[in-house]
């Protein structure tokens, strides 16, 4: 089970238990700041934290320490209690960062009562929120060891975090994004609690008061009307659930302050649209629902074509939305099962390249619990080393051989049998997990080009994909030159294959660095529906890979064949190479070599195979 799920299904259930501290729990105003009167400022909790660490607190207990005034909690005891729940850590486990961090918001926001279901359900969410949100800060890293490079548990990897001063040098940067993650739902939380204008700081500490405080919160109060709405409308309810399509991608280019601002203005234009029988709220992040009456399921599609002409461009930024509908049928079924179910179809309408409105369907659950099952095994799949290298020969029209080949991923289960790329890839691509099944394939890819070269057979150049994840930090430089000096191959027979992508500006920087670092560079799926032109123009490529359905178009018209002409001319005066891709037919072949491309990748030469099987057609080709 990976980091994520762990979390998700042990500390939920486990929460109420966890945050049964009613007797030192004291709501208070929430106001960001430590005090540290010898000092005559207010410390914020990042500089309680880091305080805190520097006198050799673990993080768990510096971070939760940060918190404790808040609290009402002395450090001695913060320290005890965030000691408890922190082992972990100690283990090599979870980050200590998040059983502190859901410490914090469990005592924080009162989670504690276990016969407070709705409390318990909302809590529960909340803690889904953290770790979510976490473990993409922290492109799915989450293990104490994975985060260290040192296995905590271990004497010598205790050893080796003293000695490199691992701890002050990595953890304040966790402990930060744990905090500002804290604070903004914190924040948020607060922000909806009290329904009037009441200053908070100015009303009573009575326990009476506090537990109407506690009760009251934006989700409750949501789902109290949507229920009222349910049972007292004579219409039909339906539920509206929708998200920005790449948000994330849109917080990387242009700053989340930007991301904000989109979100404040999609807030604004559901007030416009909704009158007050239309409820609507925002979920999380970019995720918001609508639950609305209606007569005929026309009336919802209508609402939705209206509200994404408001809101499908914000200064100038076109934005694209995906939308999942659910029409109740059984009002009897309990709401977070509507909200589920609207969350299926919005999630099936990403995939969905006809209409970004899907309405819910049964068969949306086999989706949901593939996604939960790929979640609980992931990890699995690296340890075990279920995930196996795959790989694509690329071949010399001319020649009639082999040139190189593609590294391919495929995950074999021993239970499932084989797991095809479409059915996982999309999933660890949004929880991060791919940069870790990356580097698993690009090992393997070294240490094949080394089992070749042990082997006398002649130099074969291998392809390894760079996901879109690795254009947002340096660390894959590293890792790549790890790779190449541990197993002592040159680097020219690692080729790496960037994505053809929206993010234009990524890309040619993350090139130009690899470029430098003597890495050949492959443009892969060119001409899918981007600027391609332009990428190529700021950035050093070395081989253009022409997108399968992007060449079969312009195979079917004259026109499309004297654009695919002049682009083999334009590579030719560049000095590119060229590649084609997915060619499965004689005919295609024959076209490929009359315009001067000769080398090609696809089903009419060769499938995708497992290495053992590459290795004895390169054998096969040496021996003549």
């Amino acid at each position: 089970m990976d980091d994520k799920s762990y979390l998700t299904s042990k500390i939920c259930c486990d929460f109420r238990h966890i945050i049964r501290f009613g007797s030192i729990y004291r709501f208070q105003y929430w106001r960001f700041t430590v005090p540290k009167a010898e000092m005559g400022y207010n410390m914020t909790h990042k500089e309680k934290a880091e305080q805190l660490l520097h006198q050799q607190y673990h993080c768990s207990q510096a971070l939760f320490g940060a918190f404790s005034d808040e609290l009402g909690v002395d450090l001695k005891t913060a320290f005890k209690i965030s000691t408890c729940f922190g082992g972990g850590m100690r283990q090599g486990g979870i980050c200590g960062c998040v059983t502190a961090s859901l410490l914090v918001l469990g005592m924080a926001l009162g989670f504690y009562d276990p016969q407070d279901r709705e409390r318990e359900v909302y809590g529960n969410k909340k803690t889904e929120e953290f770790i979510q949100r976490f473990t993409e800060k922290m492109d799915g890293v989450v293990n104490c060891r994975d985060i260290l490079g040192q296995d905590i548990s271990k004497p010598e990897g205790m050893a080796a975090i003293r000695k490199e001063g691992l701890i002050l040098h990595k953890c304040p940067k966790i402990i930060n994004i744990s905090i500002e993650i804290l604070e903004d739902m914190l924040a948020e939380h607060f922000k909806n609690t009290v329904e009037s204008s009441i200053d908070l700081e100015d009303l009573s500490q009575s326990d009476e008061l506090q537990s109407v405080l506690k009760g009251v919160s934006r989700l409750r109060r949501f789902r109290r009307q949507v229920n009222n709405l349910i049972f007292s409308s004579t219409k039909e309810v339906g539920f509206i659930q929708f998200d920005i399509r790449k948000f994330k991608i849109i917080n990387d280019l242009y700053g989340e302050k930007f991301g904000d601002e989109i979100l404040d203005f999609v807030r604004k234009e559901l007030e416009k649209a909704c009158n007050e029988d239309q409820l609507f709220i925002n979920l999380r992040s970019d995720v918001f629902m609508v639950v609305t009456e209606y007569e005929k399921e026309e009336e919802l599609v209508d609402f939705i074509h209206k509200l994404d002409a408001n809101i499908n461009n914000y200064r100038d930024v076109k934005l694209q939305m995906s939308y999942g509908v659910y029409t109740v049928e059984d009002k009897e079924m309990e709401l977070r099962q509507m909200e589920d179910r609207a969350a299926m179809a919005r999630k099936a309408s990403k995939n969905n390249i006809l209409t970004k409105i899907l309405f819910y369907k049964e068969q949306f659950k086999e989706s949901l619990y593939n996604r939960k099952f790929i979640e609980e095994n992931m990890q699995a799949a690296i340890t075990e080393r279920q995930f196996m290298m795959y790989l694509q020969p690329k071949y010399s029209i001319a020649k009639n051989e082999i040139i190189g080949a593609e590294a391919l991923v495929r995950w074999r289960h021993p239970e499932r049998g084989m797991i095809y790329p479409d059915q996982f890839i999309p999933i660890i691509e949004e929880n991060g997990f791919i940069r870790k099944v990356d580097y698993y394939i690009w090992e393997e890819a070294c240490r094949f080009i080394k089992k070749c070269e042990n082997a006398g057979l002649l130099p074969c150049p291998i392809s390894v994909n760079v996901s879109r994840v690795h254009l947002r930090d340096d660390e894959c430089i590293q890792v790549l030159a790890d790779m190449i000096k541990n197993n002592n191959i040159s680097k020219e027979l690692l080729e790496l294959e960037i994505t053809e992508s929206a993010d234009n500006q990524q890309v040619s920087m993350k090139a130009l660095q690899l470029k430098e670092e003597g890495f050949t560079l492959l443009m892969d799926d060119f001409g899918s529906g981007y600027s391609s032109l332009n990428i190529l123009l700021e950035t050093p490529f070395d081989v253009i890979k022409l997108d399968k359905k992007f060449m079969e178009n312009m195979m079917v018209s004259s026109k499309g064949r004297l654009i695919l002409e002049q682009i083999v001319s334009m590579a030719n005066k560049l000095e590119l190479g060229l590649l084609a891709e997915g060619v499965e037919t004689k005919e295609q072949i024959e076209q490929l070599q009359s315009i001067g491309c000769d080398q090609v990748q696809g089903y009419y030469y060769a499938k995708p195979m497992p290495e053992e099987e590459f290795f004895a057609l390169l054998q096969k080709q040496q021996a003549g």
